[in-house]
């Protein structure tokens, strides 16, 4: 279960990044942004009057609307924004416009952040923050960005799946993550797959060694992170079934990761198979499934409207 997050956690952790300052409410170091079993609630955002966030953010856009109102509007605003479930303002641009607020916010506790960054720069930092800090697993498996799509490639040591990861990256696929992949839920039905920081850019083949993948085919061979829509099991045809409803329809599950399901599909492997070219094929049709087009469907349709045409 993940640790509460307190509005100290957070200020250490992006001080430096934003070069944020405490301006108010010291006292309120301590203001619980998330607790332990809110893994998915969204805690930061801008200004928003109808559904707050935890961590409200404010730009020269909000004060200026501010400045706009009377002196008991403004002030009625202000006591709102300052109130539950808000748990932190954070001021970005001018530092005249967090001074504005900082009676108010020491008079009722709520930590007051000033950074001389956009809100959109803040905004972006605090997501990643929020997304890092969601529940997550390491996984054995390749994570590549195919066509677009994340796909996570699983399967027993020796099946081949560095060398193929290898293949899709000459062919202009993106590596996200060898061997050991990172998956986050980031929200209740989205996963997200990264590379650990030691282990960024780099592909281990057996008997090659160690591949610096970045460097032998450039910045664009290499993605940070990505969802992950579907997954690619490799199975040696030899221990595989492959009942004849399969043939037809593939063979297809849903696999839970972290409470999400994610679309697993499971590939025979044999000499002689060009594991690449269908690796791309299963992701183009589960991208044409996606799009709500089954290849099989419609040829059950045609077998179905021919035999009607020949009974009548």
């Amino acid at each position: 279960m993940s640790e509460p997050i307190t509005a100290r956690t957070v200020f250490a952790t992006l001080e430096t990044a934003l070069t944020l300052s405490w301006v108010g409410g010291q006292a309120g170091a301590e203001q619980v942004l998330r607790t332990a079993n809110e893994t998915d609630f969204a805690w930061v955002g801008r200004l928003n009057w109808i559904q707050p966030a935890r961590i409200q953010i404010l730009g020269a856009e909000e004060f200026n609307f501010l400045q706009s109102l009377d002196n008991a509007e403004r002030e009625m605003l202000i006591s709102r924004l300052l109130t539950a479930p808000t748990s932190a303002v954070l001021v970005c641009g001018d530092s005249a416009y967090a001074l504005q607020l900082q009676a108010a916010a020491d008079q009722v506790k709520v930590p007051l952040w000033y950074t001389p960054e956009q809100p959109s720069t803040a905004l972006e930092w605090l997501i990643d923050y929020q997304r890092s800090q969601g529940p997550s697993t390491l996984v054995h498996g390749e994570l590549l960005e195919v066509f677009g799509l994340g796909v996570l490639i699983t399967g027993a040591s020796g099946t081949g799946k560095s060398e193929l990861a290898l293949e899709l990256i000459s062919r202009g696929h993106r590596l996200i993550a060898d061997d050991t992949p990172q998956l986050m839920r980031v929200a209740p039905n989205v996963l997200e797959g990264t590379c650990p920081p030691a282990l960024r850019d780099f592909l281990e083949v057996r008997g090659l060694g160690i591949l610096n993948i970045r460097r032998m085919f450039g910045d664009s061979a290499i993605k940070r992170n990505k969802r992950v829509r579907l997954i690619v099991r490799l199975v040696r045809a030899e221990e595989m079934e492959l009942p004849a409803e399969l043939r037809l329809h593939g063979a297809r599950v849903s696999r839970e990761i972290l409470t999400v399901h994610v679309p697993q599909l499971s590939l025979p492997i044999a000499a002689g198979r060009n594991l690449a070219v269908l690796l791309e094929c299963a992701v183009r049709d589960h991208i044409q499934r996606l799009q709500g087009y089954y290849a099989d469907q419609e040829l059950t349709d045609r077998l179905q409207q021919e035999m009607t045409r020949s009974c009548a």
